[in-house]
């Protein structure tokens, strides 16, 4: 008797720091388990030995800042049943998309001291701005529990449990006191998607919205109460203006400001 295909994994890496793949390697013993039931076939952040696509998965970390990119990502969309991308840069462009709210040939003449050599796009963008995005894993990095249950959900063909309810609902179930109320603390947690465990306001911090807009956010509600807590229209734009500063919520607010 043949033994069954295992299915393909395939994990590729644009314009990122890499933290999200990491989140893959983090898991350790569920990795273990993972390798049994799928066949990682590219992955260089973990092994030189890769094969040739197509490839049933596809987890893509990083935005799109160069026109090669932009040709790559179209290709590694063609060998792909289903593309899934990770984290803030790829869901949103990430921190590097502040760029797309200045000139991007000013940052490189202030960083680089031959600029004529940079080939670079003015924009930063998510992947799904290229190419058909099957499923979108929200973070800066992404939750390595929230990846372990959306690998899981494909192998058994169901849809995957990730919440899109705001971080304050994670305040309430680990019973940490509102600081936005308590405090006055200019806090995201309102409008963001759960899935750090609101870890920043477990320690007196607000929320930095790593995990991007929640589903249906209302920032148009939220901008009020961050200047009754002291942020002014630059503080406000700044607050917004992180990790997913792109995403169309946030950078409508920024835009506004």
């Amino acid at each position: 008797m043949s033994t069954p295909r295992k299915p393909t994994l395939a994990v590729w890496k644009f314009a990122s720091c890499d933290g999200c793949q990491l989140s893959l390697l983090d898991l350790e013993d569920e990795l273990l388990a993972i390798t049994d039931a799928v066949q990682i076939a590219e992955f260089h952040e973990a092994t030189s030995n890769n094969l040739e696509g197509p490839y049933d998965v596809s987890l893509v970390e990083g935005s799109i800042t160069t026109a090669h990119d932009a040709q790559r990502i179209q290709r590694v969309r063609e060998l792909s049943g289903t593309l899934i991308t990770i984290g803030a840069c790829a869901t949103a462009g990430g921190v590097q998309a502040l760029r797309n709210f200045a000139d991007v040939r000013e940052f490189t003449e202030a960083v680089y001291a031959s600029p004529q050599y940079i080939s670079t796009l003015a924009s930063s963008t998510p992947i799904a701005a290229h190419v058909k995005v099957d499923f979108e894993l929200r973070g800066c990095p992404i939750n390595k529990h929230q990846l372990l249950e959306l690998i899981g959900a494909l192998l058994h063909g169901r849809r995957p449990a990730i919440p899109s309810t705001s971080v304050c609902s994670e305040c309430k179930r680990r019973g940490t006191v509102c600081i936005a109320v308590a405090h006055g603390t200019p806090c995201l947690g309102p409008v963001t998607q759960a899935g750090c465990g609101a870890l920043c306001p477990a320690y007196n911090r607000g929320c930095f919205g790593c995990f991007g807009p929640m589903e249906a956010p209302n920032t148009a509600a939220l901008v009020p109460l961050l200047r009754e807590h002291g942020l002014d229209g630059d503080g406000v734009r700044r607050i917004f203006q992180t990790f997913n500063a792109a995403a169309e919520p946030f950078r409508k607010v920024v835009e506004h400001e």
